[in-house]
C-alpha cells in the first residue's frame, strides 16, 4: 500500500476506531474483552449445569430471573453511589466481587458440592453484582476517554466486543464442557477478571469535581427520578426502551421452542439461530461506531425499535431456516442499533452529576423488564403459542416506535439546546441567552 493509499484509508476508515485514541479506553477495551469471553463460558456452563442436574426448565428460568430481577431495585442505587463515589473505585470493587462469585462457584463444581440451593444462591449474588456493574460501567465509559464527540463510538465499539465476546465464548464453553465439564468454565471466568482489574489498575482517571454531600442518597434518588422524569427526551427514551425490553428481548427464552418445534430441528438449529443475532448485532455496532457524531441519532431510536420488532414479527411467521436466520439477523441488528442509540443520546443530554442515575434508570429500563418479560413471554407461548406470543411482541415495539416518532419533533426541539451548548451543532442567529439550557429541575 503506498503512502498516499495508506492516508486515505486512515481518513476514510480511522474514525470507526477513534475512541482508541483514548489510552483508558484501551486498557479498559483489552481488559474487558478478556472478562467478557469468561462471562458468556460462564453463563452457558450455568445453564447446561442446571439443566443437566434437574432436568427441569422452570428452574432455568428461575436461575435467569434471579439473574436479572435485582437489577430492578438496586440499579437507582448504584446510579446514586456512581454520581456521588469515585467511579473508577467503584468498578474495581465490582470486578473483584464478580471474580469471588466465579470462583466460589467453581470450587464448588470442582470439588463436587455443588447444589441447586448453592446455584440459586449464588445467581443471586451475580444478579446484585450486574445490578451496580451496567449503570456504573456505562457512566465510566465518559471518564475514560477526553472528547465526548467520541462517546458514540466507544460506546459502539463496546458493543461489538460485548457480541464478539458472544460468539467467542459459548463455543469454548461448548468444547470446555465437553472435555472437562462446566467447573473448569467457571474457573476460566473468574480468572479472566485478572485482565479487567489489571487494567482498571493502569489508568489514569482524572478526578472529578466532587459533588457536595449535603443531601442523603434518598434525596439525590428522588432528584434523579425528578430530573429523567420531567425532562421529556429522557423519559421518552427510557419508556419506549423499557417497552422494547419488556415485549422484545426475551425472544431469548423463546428460542428453543422455535428450533425443535417450529422448524423442526435440534439443538444445533438453536446455536444457528442465536449466533445469527450476533452477527446482526455486529453489523449494528459497526453502523454506530461508523458515525462521527451523535448528531442525528436521534432518528435512529425509534427506527431501529421497529426494525427490532418487525424482524421478530416477521420471523414469527417463517418456516424456513434459511430465511429465519436472515430474520434473526436483522432483529439483531435493530436491536443493537435501538440500545446504543438510547444509550448514547441519554448520556449525552443528561447533565454530568446525574449522568450515573440516569444510566441506573437505563439499567432498569433494559435489564430490569427482562425478568418480567421473560414470565410473561412463557406464560402466553403456553397458552397461544410461542408463534403469536413473538408477534404480538414485535408488533408492541413496531406501536411503540410509532408512538415516539409523533413525539420526536418536540424531542429534538427540547435537546437542541443542549447541543448547542456542547458544540454538536451550530448555534442559531439568535442571542446566547435565548440559546442557553435550563435544566427542568432549575427552570
Amino acid at each position: 500500500m503506498t503512502s498516499r493509499e495508506e492516508s486515505s484509508f486512515r481518513s476514510r476508515y480511522g474514525h470507526l476506531f477513534r475512541a482508541f485514541r483514548h489510552r483508558n479506553y484501551r486498557l479498559f477495551y483489552a481488559g474487558q474483552g478478556i472478562s467478557l469471553i469468561g462471562t458468556w463460558m460462564q453463563q452457558v456452563a450455568t445453564g447446561w449445569l442446571v439443566y443437566r442436574m434437574t432436568d427441569s426448565p422452570f428452574l432455568l428460568g428461575m436461575v435467569g430471573f434471579l439473574g436479572n430481577a435485582p437489577s430492578l431495585l438496586l440499579a437507582p442505587v448504584a446510579g446514586v453511589l456512581a454520581d456521588r463515589w469515585s467511579r473508577h473505585r467503584l468498578m474495581f470493587a465490582i470486578q473483584g466481587l464478580a471474580m469471588v462469585q466465579a470462583l466460589a462457584l467453581a470450587v464448588l463444581v470442582l470439588t463436587g458440592r455443588i447444589t441447586v440451593p448453592w446455584i440459586l444462591v449464588l445467581s443471586i449474588v451475580l444478579g446484585v453484582v450486574n445490578a451496580f456493574d451496567l449503570p456504573v460501567r456505562q457512566a465510566f465509559v465518559l471518564d475514560m476517554i477526553d472528547d465526548r464527540d467520541d462517546l458514540s463510538n466507544a460506546i459502539a465499539l463496546n458493543s461489538s466486543m460485548v457480541n464478539g465476546s458472544r460468539l467467542i465464548g459459548p463455543s469454548l464453553a461448548g468444547i470446555l464442557i465437553g472435555i472437562v465439564g462446566e467447573g473448569i468454565c467457571f474457573l476460566a471466568n473468574g480468572l479472566s477478571y485478572i485482565a479487567v482489574i489489571a487494567a482498571l489498575a493502569a489508568m489514569r482517571i482524572r478526578p472529578r469535581q466532587a459533588e457536595a454531600q449535603e443531601s442523603s442518597m434518598v434525596q439525590h434518588l428522588k432528584e434523579g427520578i425528578r430530573y429523567a422524569w420531567e425532562f421529556k427526551p429522557i423519559r421518552d427514551i427510557l419508556m419506549l426502551l423499557s417497552v422494547v425490553s419488556l415485549m422484545a428481548m426475551p425472544y431469548i427464552v423463546l428460542m428453543p421452542i422455535f428450533a425443535r418445534d417450529v422448524l423442526k430441528s435440534g439443538p444445533h438449529t438453536l446455536g444457528f439461530l442465536m449466533a445469527s443475532v450476533g452477527v446482526g448485532a455486529l453489523v449494528g455496532a459497526a453502523i454506530m461506531a461508523s458515525r462521527r457524531s451523535v448528531r442525528g441519532l436521534m432518528r435512529f431510536i425509534p427506527l431501529a425499535a421497529a426494525l427490532f420488532g418487525a424482524g421478530l414479527a416477521a420471523f414469527s411467521l417463517s418456516r424456513s431456516l434459511p430465511l429465519s436466520l436472515v430474520l434473526m439477523a436483522v432483529s439483531g441488528a435493530g436491536m443493537m442499533l435501538h440500545m446504543n442509540s438510547c444509550n448514547t443520546v441519554l448520556q449525552t443530554i443528561a447533565d454530568e452529576d446525574k449522568r450515573g442515575r440516569i444510566m441506573s434508570f437505563y439499567t432498569v429500563a433494559f435489564r430490569g423488564m427482562l425478568p418480567f418479560g421473560s414470565l410473561m413471554a412463557g406464560s402466553f407461548a403456553a397458552w397461544v403459542g410461542a408463534p403469536y406470543t413473538l408477534m404480538i411482541g414485535g408488533l408492541c415495539c413496531v406501536l411503540g416506535a410509532l408512538l415516539f416518532a409523533r413525539r420526536l419533533p418536540k424531542i429534538r426541539a427540547a435537546v437542541r439546546p443542549i447541543y448547542v451548548q456542547q458544540g454538536i451543532i451550530a448555534p442559531p442567529a439568535v442571542s446566547q441567552e435565548q440559546t442557553r439550557f435550563v435544566p427542568p429541575d432549575q427552570g
